[in-house]
């Protein structure tokens, strides 16, 4: 059974790594995408101004670095059982994030809607995995209750 805990950890996490990477293979297309949804609070232009000047990178590719940097860096943290935790509470406020803002079928109407909805609902789902694994916690390898003939 430990073998299933482990296939199924990883192809969880997939969706993760694979999303991560496109975004960091594709910064200006993932920008594109940030760039019309992006809304920067007056109390917080300073310092999106202070991190375009540093950077030298406007905020929306700051933000596609970002959102691919945790995907891809939290999902193989999950696949490698390291920090398990911690990606997932990374992931679960990543992705209840992309849903608000990028699936808002509340505000939609038509096949955009449903399209969207679908999406929304799937995020909820996976956000759901996200939240047992932040109970769950690591994996240990180890004596399963089942007994010691299902040790990995």
């Amino acid at each position: 059974m430990n073998i299933l805990l482990i296939v199924g950890r990883i192809a969880f996490v997939i969706i993760f790594i694979l999303s991560g990477a496109q975004k960091l293979t594709d910064i200006g297309g993932t920008a594109a995408m940030i760039a019309p949804r992006l809304v920067v609070p007056p109390a917080l232009a300073g310092i999106a101004a202070q991190l375009e000047s540093v950077s030298g990178m406007a905020l929306p590719n700051l933000l596609a670095i970002a959102a691919g940097a945790v995907e891809l860096a939290a999902g193989l943290m999950i696949a490698a059982n390291i920090g398990t935790r911690i990606a997932a509470v990374l992931l679960l406020a990543f992705t209840a994030a992309a849903t608000f803002w990028f699936h808002d079928f509340w505000n939609l109407a038509g096949p955009d809607r449903l399209n969207n909805m679908i999406h929304a609902m799937k995020n909820l789902s996976i956000m759901g995995a996200l939240l047992v694994f932040v109970v769950v916690g690591p994996w240990a390898p180890g004596y399963s209750s089942s007994g010691p003939e299902q040790r990995l």
